[in-house]
């Protein structure tokens, strides 16, 4: 593997007592797309939350050598780290262009805003390019499809040369070609990046997923592949009742 990768080791998220995350590892490297999957309530988000400051977790989360756990929101971004949501948040009223404008305005010093543009910033021409929104320059944030509007906050990470790419449920309420695109999409930006998807949709994480990590109640269950995961009888009972549903679809 190249590159910078995030280790995340022994991370425990706990709420007022509640044991939320209980000592969660696992890494993740450019080149491949990674996937955190299990049921609801499984601490999938809560683990995208802590390594990006959103709460409080114990325990390690570093990217490279960098300690993510313990500091503020705003500086974990600064180091490269980026995620999404799942509802797109993403400037409804502004166009596809503008969106990116004030996303690649983040890393820009004031007085660099301020000047005249002469062209399209290239990273925001690349961005377009790697999403498949060329076509949507002009078009309002607000009137993109569903699928469109998660294709542009990936965007709007890309435009800040995001290092790490945490995705939370990045298909759910897409069409099936969305979904598609989507998986193809995450394979193109996984070749030089960081990529962990949030997802319980099975049938996506079997088509895109290098490797899996399986969360039950906070904790680790399985991880591996795609087929050691789908092979593991504790996945098969706990995440989805029957060994049957594992291989539909």
């Amino acid at each position: 593997m190249t590159g910078t990768s995030l280790v995340v080791t022994d991370l425990c998220v706990e709420f007022s007592g509640f044991v939320a995350v209980g000592g969660v590892s696992f890494d993740a490297h450019p080149g491949e797309v990674r996937f955190l999957i299990g049921p609801n309530g499984a601490g999938k988000t809560t683990c995208i939350d802590a390594i990006t400051g959103l709460v409080k977790g114990t325990g390690s989360a570093k990217l490279g050598e960098k300690e993510l756990l313990g500091r503020q929101v705003h500086r974990i971004v600064r180091l490269g780290v980026g995620r999404t949501f799942q509802t797109a948040s993403v400037f409804d009223e502004l166009t596809v262009l503008q969106n990116l404008d004030i996303a690649a305005g983040r890393h820009r010093s004031s007085t660099s805003l301020l000047r005249s543009r002469r062209g399209t910033d290239p990273s925001i021409e690349l961005a377009l390019e790697e999403t498949g929104l060329t076509g949507e320059l002009a078009t309002p944030a607000g009137i993109l499809s569903h699928g469109q509007k998660q294709w542009l906050e990936i965007a709007m990470l890309l435009v800040q040369d995001a290092k790490v790419l945490l995705l939370d449920e990045p298909v759910a309420g897409m069409s099936q070609d969305e979904r598609t695109a989507t998986g193809e999409l995450l394979q193109r930006i996984a070749a030089k990046r960081i990529v962990v998807v949030v997802e319980h949709d099975m049938d996506f994480m079997r088509r895109y997923a290098t490797r899996v990590t399986v969360l039950h109640q906070g904790r680790v269950l399985s991880q591996g592949t795609v087929a050691e995961v789908q092979a593991d009888p504790r996945v098969q009972e706990v995440y989805l009742g029957t060994a049957d549903a594992m291989t539909e679809g």
